[in-house]
C-alpha cells in the first residue's frame, strides 16, 4: 500500500461543533492561537437553532457529532455552542473521561468586573438561560451586579443568513438591544458564538457598551488543555455540515482560510 503524503498523514487535531456558522468565530481565534494544529469543523445546520430545542434532543445530537469527531482523530473538542455546552458539557466529560472537552461559559465575570454603571447585559439563547451552567456563573460572579438577561433566538438565523443589514434584522437586533442600553448597561456578554457576527449592528444600537466576546479566552484554555504528549501534524482543516453543503463552504470561504468542506 502506498504511502499517503505527509499533509494527509492521521494525526491528533482539535474537533470543534456547533450548531450552525457561530463557531467559526471561535475556530478563527484557535487557528490564530494555534496556527500549526489541524482542526475539525461540525456545523450541525440540520438541527439549527439549538437554542429552543429540548436539552435532552440537544445532547443526542452533540453526542452523534462527537462520536464523528473522535472517530477522525479529535484529541480536544471545543463545544463551540453555549447551548451545546449547557446541555451536553457535564454529560461528555464523564462519558469521555480522558478527553479534554472545551466549553463555552457565558462571560460574565470579565463584563461583571469591568462594569462602571453595575449593571451588565447578556445576549443569549434559551437554552444557556435556562442551564445549569449559566446559573452557576451568576451565582459565583455576579454578586453585587445587575444581569439583565435578554433571550434573543432570532439573532442566530439572522447570523447564519447574513442579513444583518437588512431593515428587517437591524430592527430584531435593535429590539434586543435598545433595552439593554436604556437600563444603563456598559458592557453586553454575547453568550451565544453566533452573535460576534452581528457585532457591528449591535455596536451601532449599543455605541457605549463594551461587547465581550469568550473566544479568545476559550482559544487560550484549548493550548493549555491540548495533552503535551501530542505532537500536531501538519493537515488541511476540514469543515463538514449536516445540512447545505455548498452554502456552507461559502461561509466558510468567506470568514475562514480555505479548508476541505463536506
Amino acid at each position: 500500500m502506498a504511502t499517503p503524503p505527509p499533509d494527509l498523514l492521521p494525526g491528533p487535531k482539535i474537533g470543534v461543533l456547533d450548531s450552525g456558522i457561530g463557531g467559526l468565530s471561535v475556530l478563527r481565534e484557535i487557528h490564530r492561537l494555534l496556527p500549526h494544529h489541524p482542526t475539525l469543523y461540525y456545523a450541525d445546520q440540520a438541527h439549527l437553532p439549538y437554542g429552543p430545542r429540548p436539552a435532552a434532543e440537544t445532547r443526542g445530537y452533540v453526542e452523534a457529532i462527537t462520536r464523528f469527531l473522535l472517530e477522525r482523530g479529535a484529541a480536544v473538542i471545543v463545544l463551540a455552542c453555549n447551548a451545546a455546552s449547557a446541555a451536553s458539557l457535564y454529560d461528555l466529560r464523564e462519558k469521555y473521561p480522558t478527553v479534554p472537552f472545551v466549553g463555552m461559559e457565558p462571560a460574565v465575570k470579565p463584563a461583571a468586573e469591568a462594569t462602571k454603571t453595575g449593571v451588565v447585559g447578556v445576549l443569549t439563547t434559551r437554552t444557556t438561560a435556562n442551564g445549569h451552567l449559566y446559573q452557576r456563573v451568576l451565582e459565583r460572579y455576579a454578586a453585587g451586579v445587575q444581569v439583565l438577561t435578554q433571550i434573543a433566538p432570532e439573532l442566530v438565523q439572522i447570523a447564519e443568513d447574513g442579513s444583518q443589514y437588512t431593515p428587517e434584522s437591524r430592527a430584531i437586533i435593535r429590539g434586543y438591544v435598545q433595552p439593554l442600553v436604556n437600563a444603563n448597561a456598559d458592557h453586553i456578554v454575547l453568550a451565544c458564538t453566533h452573535f460576534p457576527f452581528l457585532s457591528d449592528t449591535i455596536r451601532e444600537f449599543a455605541p457605549n457598551a463594551t461587547l465581550v466576546d469568550p473566544a479568545p479566552a476559550v482559544a487560550r484554555q484549548v493550548a493549555r488543555v491540548w495533552p503535551p504528549a501530542l505532537r500536531p501534524h501538519p493537515a488541511p482543516h476540514e469543515y463538514f455540515t449536516s445540512g447545505d453543503k455548498d452554502r456552507f463552504a461559502a461561509v466558510v470561504r468567506r470568514v475562514m482560510e480555505s479548508g476541505n468542506t463536506r
